[in-house]
């Protein structure tokens, strides 16, 4: 009995460590937490620290991590506020947003690659999460278009994915899809660059064996597609300033609340994701409530 005891303990632990949990979510807009129009500082620092405690193994962001990206000033908030990461180990891949990008160019790429020097030179790149999974994360402020460079980059990358590979996440700042919207909101719309990316998908022969997965941000809310066997995902909820949503029927996600303040969670169990949706109940309280809001499957082709 106690030799039983100890191998299902061994067995359990060895489960756990190899158990995959990827957070996915963006827009926080880290900056001095005396600002409070653009960003909720309170709630951003809620959601680093309720993702810390998933203990992911792999954190997607979906750009603008900064407030202004040519203040080095906002970037050492960002250092500050996620040290539960790195004392953690959590590996971090992010995108370049339009904020990230805000200001000086040449300041704004050096703020970047000095705060993740593993990025330095790169603007779009790989990244392998266990055996399963690959992070194709790029940069929607240049072309997405067929022929471009990003986009023959991303064409090779799958022409050489390996074969256990089963999901790839492509990790972008502007949605491809998204809720579509009209006066002031519709700046916000998917642009024609994007909107390339989603009918290169279409076609893309590699959608046969593995299962495409977008992740965007730039919107401040959550919304959840289904297109030509692709899910979309938008999940700005990161701390940056609510921004509504009219939802059509296209949306898959049907909730009414707001603002949706949230990360993404997935966890990989064999030939399938599970999703959920994790929002902040109440972000006037003065401690975090946590409410599942959305759970959806996600399996290989």
């Amino acid at each position: 009995m106690f030799q039983f005891t100890v191998a299902l303990l061994l067995a359990t632990s060895y489960a756990l460590a190899q158990r995959t949990v990827v957070i996915a979510y963006g827009d926080m807009r880290f900056t001095d937490p005396k600002e409070t129009q653009a960003t909720n500082p309170k709630v951003r620092k809620w959601l680093v620290d309720k993702i810390a405690s998933e203990k992911p193994t792999a954190i997607v962001i979906s750009g603008d991590v900064p407030y202004v990206g040519e203040r080095a000033a906002d970037y050492a908030e960002f250092h500050l506020e996620t040290a539960p990461w790195r004392l953690a180990n959590t590996p971090v891949f992010p995108a370049l947003g339009n904020h990230e990008l805000r200001g000086d160019l040449a300041k704004c790429l050096e703020n970047w690659w000095t705060e993740f020097p593993q990025l330095r030179g790169k603007r779009w790149y790989m990244s392998e999460i266990g055996a399963k999974i690959v992070v194709l994360t790029l940069d929607s402020e240049m072309p997405l278009t067929l022929g471009s460079d990003q986009i023959k980059w991303v064409e090779q990358r799958l022409v050489d994915l390996k074969k256990p590979v089963r999901f790839v996440i492509f990790n972008l700042h502007h949605p491809p899809v998204a809720d579509i919207e009209s006066g002031a909101g519709a700046s916000h719309n998917p642009r024609p660059n994007e909107i390339a990316f989603a009918d290169y998908l279409k076609t893309a022969p590699q959608s046969k064996r593995v299962r495409f997965i977008v992740n965007a941000g730039h919107i401040h809310n959550y919304e959840r597609f289904l297109r030509d066997g692709v899910i979309y995902l938008v999940s700005g909820g990161g701390g940056a300033a609510p921004v509504p949503v009219t939802r059509d029927a296209n949306d898959l996600y049907k909730g009414t609340e707001y603002p949706n303040y949230h990360y993404l969670k997935f966890v990989l169990r064999g030939k399938h994701l599970d999703a959920e949706m994790i929002r902040v109940a109440d972000p006037s309280a003065s401690t975090p409530k946590w409410e599942v809001k959305d759970r959806f499957q996600i399996s290989a082709p």
